[in-house]
């Protein structure tokens, strides 16, 4: 799963160490009370003989005390079976609810849950047509300028096969405008004749100004690569106010 907001293949920022996008592994750590977080982004992966990706908005307001509101509005392409098909990709909708909070003195994590809709807007150009739903739980603990952040969970994918996601990142805060981190992620097989995949992905972010930041991340598949994607990536600016 292309987190940061986008999913190939499936429905087919001294600052502490950033976690969430540009990660497929997600983070617990909703939108600041109030605040917007925007992400003008690009991502894709290869495999042999084909390319697909999104290039979009990944809107998300903390519009209630520990409550996230998210939008993700792509244009997907994809240049398999020797021609080219661009078009409105997947609309997402998602409510992060963070339900823990870690503190000092206490070795339990942030946790949230992150219910999210795959609304079929991009018909069966890009998937199976049919509205999906990923029901994962995300955990974080931060030391300093560490951070470790992961978990998954199971998408309901019809007319295709539902399995499992999920994935373990670490993130090292750098001064007080960069950090670089880590991940290995996965998921079950998510179409009928589909196989299990697993990538690894390094990255980074780096504020430009009080209010924006480039983010970029990107790495090999691991387990079944030729299928899932060779190579993967992804690059945002954001938006933070």
């Amino acid at each position: 799963m292309f987190r940061r907001s986008f999913t190939i293949g499936l429905a087919v920022f001294a600052v502490p160490a950033a976690a969430g996008p540009p990660y497929v592994t997600d983070d617990p750590q909703p939108t600041d009370l109030g605040h917007y977080e925007v992400y003008f982004y690009g991502a894709a992966s290869q495999v042999p003989g084909a390319v697909s990706g999104a290039g979009g908005v990944d809107f998300n307001y903390g519009g209630f005390r520990d409550i996230q509101l998210t939008a993700v509005v792509p244009l997907a392409f994809d240049t398999s079976d020797g021609g080219r098909t661009v078009g409105a990709g997947n609309v997402e909708l998602a409510v992060k609810y963070k339900v823990l909070h870690q503190s000092e003195g206490s070795a339990l994590p942030d946790i949230s849950v992150f219910p999210r809709v795959f609304v079929p807007t991009g018909g069966r150009r890009f998937g199976p047509g049919r509205v999906a739903l990923l029901l994962p739980v995300w955990a974080e603990r931060d030391w300093g300028k560490w951070s470790v952040f992961g978990g998954g969970g199971y998408q309901l994918n019809p007319g295709e096969r539902d399995f499992w996601t999920g994935g373990i990142a670490v993130s090292r805060a750098i001064g007080a405008r960069a950090s670089v981190g880590a991940e290995v992620y996965h998921h079950g097989p998510d179409a009928r004749n589909a196989r299990a995949f697993t990538g690894i992905s390094v990255g980074g972010t780096y504020r430009l100004s009080p209010h924006w930041s480039f983010i970029a991340a990107g790495g090999p598949g691991i387990e079944n690569a030729r299928d899932g994607g060779q190579v993967s990536g992804y690059a945002a600016l954001k938006a933070d106010f």
